[in-house]
């Protein structure tokens, strides 16, 4: 099975403590808030290298369908300057969120990469979903931490 693999990256500012921010970013059960694509987490046994384990349902679309996929998801580092996290589904994809974390002066500078790895015939669709779906989390991420209920986070793509 060919495997491809690629990533892609997004910056967000916000106004708030490095410790809320690993907090919120480091606890995937309160992901349901910012990911769009989330519809149900739920936790489990932490797996052998792990911090934590959570069972993940996602609502993708394809056309006019719309179908559920559940996967887990693995939080294998927290740290005040880092996170990062891993995702697996079948067949052979996997999702590893790779974010660091900084001050520049009052604002908390965070910086993600997202890498996919997935088969090639499923990998198009894959990337662009998990593209998608990302670049909305970031869209919210920095209204979130701000506190704000709304209006436009300080984000970049």
């Amino acid at each position: 099975m060919v495997v491809r693999r690629e990533s892609f990256s997004y910056t967000v500012q916000a106004h708030c403590s490095r410790a809320d921010a690993v907090a919120l970013l480091s606890d995937l059960s309160r992901q349901e808030e910012l990911h769009p694509l989330i519809v149900r987490v739920r936790r489990l046994p932490a797996r052998p290298g792990a911090v934590a384990s959570y069972a993940i349902t996602d609502r993708l679309e394809l056309g006019p369908l719309r179908f559920p996929v559940t996967y887990q998801a693995d939080v294998l580092l927290v740290g005040q300057d880092e996170i990062v996290t891993v995702a697996r589904q079948q067949p052979a994809t996997t999702v590893r969120n790779h974010t660091r974390l900084r001050m520049e002066g009052d604002l908390l500078r965070i910086d993600v990469e997202i890498t996919l790895a997935a088969p090639a015939p499923l990998f198009g669709y894959a990337f662009r979903q998990a593209r998608a779906a990302h670049l909305g989390l970031a869209s919210r991420l920095g209204a979130v931490l701000d506190g704000r209920s709304g209006g436009d986070a300080p984000a970049a793509a």
